[in-house]
């Protein structure tokens, strides 16, 4: 079946020397895993390894044989042509963070139109404004609203909050968050990337993205270790 879709860039492994396996999440079909062949060819100028950097934005023609194998790209354009993410070290950082959480997170063949609507258009901002180094935080508490385990936060005197849940409550339990880490997980929901309401400390950054990423694995079965954490830790 031949297929035209928008899709997202999560990840590209190099298969050999010259080709590329390329996990996408499409729009019109979920996640798909394509084979590139001769990605690194000179030759294969229409398909050429360059196209597939994390969260590129492309639109491809692709082969679907919905056959559990991998699939197969025909032709390809970049939807968005990134100005800044690709040449910013800060912003790269972040967008090769973003691609590995998304790529442990999104499991399914099934079109989720909603979110894929909210990452274009997240990540087109963060291409067109001044490096916010609270992005990674904003994308991943509101990714959590597409995935289906967004906080309750209705509760706004409770001191613990419980991550199995999704809850706050006056009751503690070993799995809680303590009142110090809950204080801080509640900062999440006033952050925004478009002013400075919310001020964080490069130490409370780093704080949030520990708490956000064990919250991922508490509600995301086989959610991987995030191997690009550790940059991130380093830099903000």
């Amino acid at each position: 079946m031949h297929i035209k879709t928008e899709a997202i860039v999560l990840s590209a492994l190099r298969y050999q020397e010259k080709s590329l396996i390329v996990k996408c999440f499409t729009q019109h079909f979920g996640l798909k895993t394509y084979f590139v062949r001769n990605a690194f060819s000179a030759k294969n100028k229409g398909l050429n390894s360059a196209y597939f950097q994390p969260l590129n934005q492309l639109y491809i023609d692709a082969v679907h044989k919905n056959k559990g194998a991998l699939e197969y790209i025909s032709e390809l354009k970049l939807a968005y042509p990134y100005q800044t993410i690709s040449l910013e070290f800060y912003k790269n950082s972040v967008s090769i963070f973003i691609a590995e959480v998304l790529s442990h997170s999104i499991k399914e063949e099934q079109p989720n139109n909603d979110l894929f609507l909210f990452l274009k258009t997240a990540l087109v901002w963060f291409d067109e404004h001044s490096f916010s180094p609270d992005f990674h935080l904003w994308i991943l508490i509101n990714l959590t609203k597409y995935l289906g385990f967004y906080p309750d936060d209705s509760d706004k005197d409770s001191i613990y909050f419980n991550p199995n849940d999704g809850s706050f409550t006056m009751h503690y339990t070993p799995n809680c968050f303590n009142e110090d880490e809950t204080a801080l997980f509640r900062k999440l929901f006033d952050l925004s990337v478009n002013d400075k309401k919310v001020v964080l400390t490069n130490t409370q950054r780093r704080s949030l993205l520990k708490l956000l990423i064990l919250y991922y694995q508490t509600h995301i079965v086989g959610f991987k270790q995030v191997k690009s954490i550790e940059i991130l830790s380093e830099l903000f």
